[in-house]
């Protein structure tokens, strides 16, 4: 009682004091605490925390089980979280988005009985929005981040929403974890620093204090957190939902998209430089595709665990921070996924869209996942928090197919208008009842629950080391060289000694060559030893270069064309109508926005004119020939576009006259990029393509398009459809820095 009484009277000493007699203003310093070591966390009502990592569940012999709504702790901490900021989402804040279709080439009815996977006669309706995660609304399209992969699908049985990525891990198991890594990964509290990245102290601290996010962190500092464009990077579920079929039998499932482009990225130097010269690169990139008629698509797949499959492997499938390796689990492909029309207004459709975890329709259920036990409950209240208590009823979200509940009335914002005495059930007009299993009801699967309380996971969820050796053990040389300068672009920014020591060190018990390696380069100890053995185990379809297609196809690929006063126009002319015709988007780049003659005469006006854009937002780059050299080698603009594309890895051609102009930007000491001066001979080096010969010789009409062609224009096209030409920095021609 004393105690209280204390408290009371130091409260309203406080209020007195609050006021300052002269100024009649609050006096902030009552209002300010700091924190420290020896103050035990409490929730804002006062009770002491013993356990913030962990959500209250009902687990059995093997520490699995349901989260429970009764865990106030959890409840506080994530609506706190939810509601932290209104109304810009608090993550995946920038993103853009498009409408589309999905339609299923093989049905799935022996593991479901979800119609939109069943009935192959379905087209179903779509909105995806794509996004980054950290930033805010005004940050940058190609910062390293993840990349939201968020699929609204309008079936005939109601919205299901698959609220994705483009990794197919987490950073965390448990979703009450979910304000610490986004409150780590956002500005630090104290300067609003840095905006849209993780090259921070926080983000650093909080990952090595987690073993959790070993695994994650390979992926995020791999080329996977720089896609080149949203139409080239895969989808994934993540959580780990279940599928239940006719027969009352239950499978585990994860989705999966596949983009049919392949899976790109950019590098480094040239994301950081689109930062600044076009931060909406991404969104630009999938409304002009769409807007051309070049609509993209990607291939949906399904793995599928049997429900008494869920113990036979040495990581647990609810575990979020882990995939399913395709050797172990295969992806059944049974469906395609296109985006072909852009939005008509963007606040209204892409930034008020809202998905959530928990809808799913009928044959569709949920897991045991922690992580998406306590997804279900924010994403849901995020959006009341967002859009109001009716954010359902606005038309982006709102389901195609027949909807009511008499009882979901009132509130902010609401418009349907619903006639009628009665907003409640049972009532005695008989009015709006629950439908049957039989009508198509949702009915939950009847899984037996039984267990103790307790705030844990089974011991599988321990083991954070395996996986993350066997995707960096799955990557190429190249790839693991690019995580390698992630991490050191990464914790070079780190000012913390103990930070970026800690954060090397964690290295060792994934790959001791790249923890040597990040360690040279940021000033921490050079570890001796691996700190786990790595077991060398790969997987498939972890290295973005097992996706590249097999025939050139170029189709949207950016290329540029540099000309100035005195270009040849036949050599132009073949080269765009060539690349045109595979469906690549051709751009003219000139001294000016005004016509550029031909040696010929005739006249073309560029696209855009040296100063107004960069190489950075091509694919590649070709020069004609002509007299137009002289002009373009006095350019500096021009120069450094050749020497800047080269460095990004990127295909270059140029025919005669052009090609010493190639040479001389890209040559370095040692490098000799041969060419031959008979009549339409071709030499392809490191990506540079180049061809002497008369311009009827050397564009003829387009032949075969593949690996071995011999053609100056075929290896062109093929070398785009490459990507990059990746040996260039293997053989240390360029460094990319932080590539």
């Amino acid at each position: 009682m004393a105690n209280i009484s204390a408290g009371l009277h130091h409260l309203q000493k406080a209020a007195k004091s609050a006021v300052s007699p002269d100024s009649k203003t609050v006096d902030l310093e009552n209002d300010t605490v700091e924190p420290g070591k020896n103050q035990s966390m409490t929730t804002d009502y006062g009770i002491k925390i013993q356990d913030t990592d962990h959500w209250l569940r009902a687990v059995d012999d093997n520490h699995n089980g349901p989260s429970l709504l009764e865990d106030q702790i959890g409840r506080e901490k994530i609506m706190r979280f939810d509601h932290e900021r209104i109304p810009e989402r608090v993550v995946h804040a920038r993103g853009t988005g498009a409408f589309g279709t999905f339609r299923l080439f093989e049905s799935a009815q022996d593991v479901t009985t979800a119609g939109v996977l069943t009935d192959t006669s379905r087209t179903t309706p779509v909105f995806v929005r794509f996004s980054t995660v950290q930033g805010s609304k005004g940050s940058a399209d190609t910062v390293r981040d993840v990349r939201g992969f968020a699929v609204k699908m309008y079936t005939a049985e109601g919205n299901w929403d698959i609220v994705g990525n483009n990794i197919p891990v987490f950073f965390i198991q448990d979703a009450i974890k979910f304000p610490d890594i986004i409150h780590s990964v956002k500005p630090e509290p104290h300067n609003e620093i840095p905006q849209g990245q993780s090259a921070h102290n926080n983000f650093w601290d909080f990952v090595y204090q987690h073993t959790e996010t070993t695994h994650m962190q390979q992926w995020v500092m791999s080329d996977r957190s720089i896609p080149r464009s949203y139409r080239m990077m895969q989808g994934f579920g993540v959580n780990t939902y279940s599928m239940v079929n006719a027969q009352g039998k239950r499978h585990f499932v994860k989705f999966h998209f596949l983009p049919e482009l392949g899976v790109h990225s950019l590098v480094w130097d040239e994301a950081l430089k689109i930062n600044g010269q076009d931060p909406d690169f991404h969104r630009k990139d999938l409304m002009d595709a769409i807007d051309a008629g070049h609509y993209p698509k990607w291939k949906f797949g399904i793995q599928l665990i049997p429900e008494e499959k869920e113990h036979d492997f040495e990581f647990d499938i609810l575990d979020s921070t882990k995939l399913w390796p395709e050797e172990l689990v295969p992806i059944r492909y049974i469906g395609e996924m296109e985006l072909n029309r852009n939005v008509d207004e963007f606040f209204p459709q892409t930034e008020q869209v809202a998905f959530c975890t928990s809808h799913i329709v009928p044959g569709i259920e949920f897991s045991d996942d922690p992580l998406l036990q306590g997804r279900n409950f924010s994403y849901f209240d995020t959006q009341i928090s967002r859009l109001g208590p009716n954010w359902e009823e606005l038309p982006i979200n709102r389901p195609v197919c027949p909807y009511m509940n008499i009882t979901n009335r009132d509130g902010a914002m609401r418009h349907r208008i619903t006639k009628g005495k009665v907003n409640y059930w049972p009532n005695r007009f008989e009015i709006n009842p629950p439908a049957s299993a039989a009508q198509g009801g949702f009915s939950s699967y009847p899984e037996k629950q039984s267990g103790i309380k307790a705030r844990t996971h089974s011991a599988k969820f321990k083991e954070h080391y395996n996986q993350a050796q066997l995707f960096y053990n799955s990557l190429s040389d190249i790839e693991k060289l690019h995580v390698a300068k992630s991490f050191s672009f990464e914790l070079d920014h780190c000012d913390e000694e103990l930070v970026y020591k800690r954060a090397t060190e964690r290295l060792s018990y994934v790959d001791l060559q790249l923890a040597q390696l990040v360690a040279k380069n940021v000033g921490a100890e050079i570890p001796t030893r691996a700190l786990k053995e790595n077991r060398g185990l790969k997987s498939k379809g972890l290295s973005q270069l097992e996706y590249l297609p097999d025939t050139a196809n170029i189709t949207t690929r950016r290329v540029a064309i540099l000309v100035a006063d005195g270009f040849d126009q036949t050599s132009y002319a073949g080269m765009k109508s060539a690349l045109k015709e595979q469906g690549a988007f051709v751009f003219t780049i000139g001294p000016r926005r005004q016509a550029i003659k031909a040696a010929t005469g005739e006249e073309v006006v560029p696209d855009h004119h040296f100063p107004g854009m960069r190489s950075t937002l091509f694919d590649a780059t070709f020069v004609p020939g002509g007299k137009h050299i002289e002009a373009l080698s006095k350019n500096g603009n021009a120069k450094y576009w050749i020497t800047e594309s080269f460095a990004h890895l990127k295909p270059i051609a140029g025919v005669n006259e052009a090609v010493g102009f190639i040479e001389s930007q890209t040559k370095l000491p040692g490098v000799r990029f041969a060419t031959t001066a008979s009549n339409n001979t071709t030499v392809e080096s490191y990506g540079i393509v180049t061809a002497h010969g008369t311009p009827t010789d050397v564009f003829r009409k387009l032949g075969a398009v593949g690996k071995d062609s011999k053609g100056f224009q075929e290896q062109f096209i093929w070398q785009i459809s490459r990507h990059r030409n990746w040996q260039r920095e293997l053989d240390g021609l360029v460094d990319q820095v932080a590539a």
